[in-house]
C-alpha cells in the first residue's frame, strides 16, 4: 500500500524548511519545523499500512526530538532514553522479518569494530555521568543498524548507518570535539534521511512477500 501523499508531502516540506532554517540560523523556525517531522512521517507510515512498532519507533524519535530542544542535562538523558525506546521498537520489528542474510557475519564484525572504536575514543572526553549511558545507547543503536542492514536490505541498512552518523555527531559535540560548520544542519540532514529510509525499507520489506504471493498465484493453473 502506498503512503498517503498528503502527510508525506508535508513531511518533505517540513524537512526542507527545517534544513533551510538551520542553514540560516533561524532557531525559532527550526524548533517549529523539527517538532512536526516525526509525527508527519509517522502519519505517512500509518496510512501506508505500516506496523504499529514502526509508528511507535517514529513517535519515540519525536519524543527525543522535543526533549533535545532543551540544553538541560536531564532533558538530554530523557531524550536519549526516548530514542533508545525507538531503537528497541525497530529491533523487535526487524527481527520479525526472518533470519539475517548470509552477509551477516562480516557486517557484524564491521559494526562491532565501529562501536568499540567510537566508544573507546569518546570515553575520555565525555562527562563522567554520560559515559556509561552513551556506551549503552551506542550499543543499542548499532544493534538496530545491524539488524536493519541484515534483515531488511540496503535501503534500511543505509538508514541505520545514517542514524549512527547523526548520533555520532551529537556525541562528538557532547565530548567537545571539533565540529563541522552548522553541525545541527548535518545532524538533522542525516537523521531525517535515516528515519525516512528505515520507514521505506520496512514498508518495502512488508510489500515484497505479498507481491511474491500474487505472482505465484497468477502462474498457478
Amino acid at each position: 500500500m502506498r503512503a498517503s501523499r498528503a502527510p508525506l508531502a508535508a513531511f518533505a516540506l517540513a524537512v526542507v524548511l527545517d534544513l533551510a532554517f538551520l542553514a540560516v540560523g533561524f532557531h525559532s523556525g527550526h524548533v517549529v519545523a523539527k517538532v512536526l517531522l516525526m509525527p508527519l512521517l509517522a502519519a505517512s507510515a500509518a496510512r501506508a499500512g505500516g506496523p504499529r512498532l514502526l509508528v511507535a519507533a517514529l513517535l519515540c524519535g519525536w519524543g527525543g526530538d522535543v526533549l533535545l530542544l532543551s540544553d538541560a542535562d536531564a532533558a538530554f538523558m530523557a531524550g536519549m532514553a526516548s530514542f533508545a525506546a525507538g531503537h528497541v521498537c525497530y529491533l523487535v520489528l526487524f527481527r520479525r522479518q526472518g533470519p539475517p542474510h548470509a552477509r551477516a557475519r562480516p557486517l557484524a564484525l564491521g559494526y562491532a569494530a565501529a562501536l568499540v572504536t567510537l566508544v573507546a575514543l569518546l570515553w575520555p572526553d565525555l562527562p563522567t555521568g554520560l559515559r556509561v549511558p552513551v556506551a549503552g545507547y551506542s550499543t543499542l543503536l548499532t544493534a538496530m543498524a545491524y539488524a536493519a542492514a541484515t534483515r531488511l536490505g540496503p535501503l534500511a541498512g543505509l538508514g541505520g548507518a545514517l542514524f549512527m552518523v547523526s548520533d555520532t555527531l551529537i556525541a562528538t559535540g557532547v565530548a567537545d570535539w571539533p565540529q563541522p560548520p552548522r553541525p545541527d544542519f548535518w545532524i538533522m540532514l542525516t537523521y531525517v534521511a535515516a528515519q525516512f529510509l528505515l520507514v521505506r525499507g520496512t514498508l518495502d520489506a512488508r510489500a515484497a512477500p505479498a507481491t511474491a504471493y500474487r505472482e505465484v498465484r497468477s502462474t498457478t493453473p
